[in-house]
């Protein structure tokens, strides 16, 4: 997303070029796929955080352009909104402690960011949406200004043909109607990058999505928005509605950019890629000189320029990536995951999806029979809505008739699995078994973030007005999340 471009305006022969591009980029993807080798080699682990900076008020800070100038860390990018970071993570193959690593580098980049933010009173926060969000936070006035979110937004809105509509029920009910894309930006996740051999991707992936909503009812974070009380995770509906360009008159077909998938897996990565790209229509048609088909003719990889591009402006939840480096790999992105609690509790979600699509892939093609597609995608949205409460359908192969089981039941009987699925993977048995501990620990107490955040907010409503309750339960959230405390433990 940080990515800049160099123009906002575009014509219709340049979607047709790039068009063009993309199909040739497709078409050199299938064979570099084909190619015998193809992506095999050590796996490793990478993730991305995003990050709010907010003053001593819980107020959101503008000061990503000055951070980013000041700390000059190639590693740090900027998001959509002022005052929203991202930090990118070094990747590490999973023998060398992948955990442990990104931990050290985590809480050492939070303090590098927080002592150049010290001179605005400001610190940084992950956290999926920030409780003391205002609706005035938001518009283009908060935008960061690169042609990137620029172009993004006119094409986004011009597909559109009229104002996002959000529409969110929980506790409390939430409409409005935004005229910008600024609302996606209230978002904040930690996104995992898993790389995966080709030959397992179709299982793998059709795994993780199955385990996802149990991952995303034990990770929410993110229960208000605007003051409202919502869903456990409402990142996940106001992300899609807050970009959801589809023509208001729902007439047409189209899959949501932002969307938990079409169907399960069949046998390749390639089908992902060629259902984007037959699927979506471009946003931004920038097209590079290389030529694709000509570099695989003569034996190289290419970089796939407009494929990879096309990609970041399709959400899925769980996205694959292709990386032309060293010959080329295939990676999952995990993007259901939200920023926070701390840092530990981050890693341990980041582990528990790896370690449950692990425990799964030599079974999921006996699986797969039993939950119709549609029957997941239901489970993910009853899982960000309800958390831990949520009642999901979950397949066995000895079914007669759909069953449902919640959530703490189905993990109760998978979690036992997790260690010998990681060491089968390649993680070090020292650098899993805490974090495997911190989710044992939240299952015992239930307490999720999103679940601290409104039994927090009950107690402090009894003395204090909303805003003071929504901004002391932050300070509290703060200190926690910078001791790096599991928010199985928060008081």
């Amino acid at each position: 997303m940080g990515l800049d471009i160099d123009r906002t305006e575009f014509s219709a022969a340049d979607f047709e070029r790039f068009s063009a591009k993309l199909r040739d980029n497709l078409a050199a993807l299938k064979q570099v796929l084909a190619r015998p080798g193809f992506g095999e080699g050590e796996l490793s682990f990478g993730a991305e955080l995003e990050l709010y900076i907010v003053n001593a008020q819980g107020e959101p800070l503008h000061r990503n352009q000055e951070v980013i100038a000041q700390l000059d860390d190639p590693q740090l990018t900027l998001e959509l909104n002022r005052y929203n970071l991202e930090y990118n993570f070094s990747p590490v193959l999973l023998k060398d402690g992948c955990f442990a690593a990104t931990q050290r580098e985590a809480l050492a980049a939070l303090a590098r960011i927080n002592a150049c933010t010290r001179q605005w009173d400001g610190r940084a926060v992950p956290i999926g949406i920030l409780p003391t969000l205002q609706q005035a936070d938001t518009g283009y006035h908060a935008m960061t200004p690169l042609r990137r979110f620029q172009a993004l937004t006119k094409e986004l809105i011009e597909l559109r043909g009229g104002p996002f509509t959000i529409a969110i029920e929980g506790e409390d009910t939430l409409q409005l109607a935004m005229d910008d894309v600024s609302l996606e930006g209230a978002n904040t996740s930690f996104q995992v990058h898993l790389r995966v051999p080709p030959s397992e991707f179709a299982d793998f992936y059709n795994a993780l999505q199955l385990v996802t909503p149990l991952v995303v009812a034990m990770a929410a974070n993110s229960p208000t928005l605007f003051g409202h009380r919502l869903w456990h995770e409402t990142r996940i509906p106001l992300f899609k509605q807050s970009i959801d360009c589809r023509p208001k008159d729902g007439m047409h077909p189209i899959p949501a950019r932002v969307n938990f998938g079409n169907n399960w897996v069949r046998s390749s990565a390639y089908e992902l890629f060629a259902e984007a790209t037959m699927l979506y229509r471009p946003l931004l048609p920038i097209c590079h000189a290389e030529d694709p088909l000509a570099i695989v003719r003569s034996g190289g990889t290419p970089k796939l320029h407009e494929l990879r591009l096309h990609q970041g402006t399709i959400w899925l939840w769980n996205r694959p990536v292709f990386d032309p480096v060293d010959g080329g790999h295939l990676r999952i992105e995990m993007r259901a995951l939200p920023a926070g609690p701390s840092i530990v509790d981050m890693l341990a979600n980041a582990a528990l999806a790896i370690g449950l699509a692990k425990a799964l892939q030599g079974s999921i093609k006996d699986l797969l029979p039993a939950i119709p597609f549609a029957y997941c995608t239901a489970n993910f949205y009853r899982a960000a809505q309800k958390g831990m409460d949520a009642e999901l359908f979950w397949p066995s192969a000895r079914q007669s008739q759909p069953e449902y089981f919640s959530v703490p039941t189905i993990l109760k009987t998978l979690l036992p699995r997790l260690p010998e699925s990681l060491d089968a993977m390649g993680f070090r048995k020292d650098d899993v078994a805490p974090l495997l501990e911190v989710i044992a620990q939240r299952l015992e107490t239930r307490q999720t973030g999103a679940q601290w955040q409104l039994d927090k907010l009950v107690e402090l409503r009894k003395d204090m007005h909303k805003r003071e309750a929504l901004l002391a339960m932050l300070q509290q959230y703060q200190s926690n999340s910078d001791a790096n405390i599991p928010v199985a433990q928060w008081r």
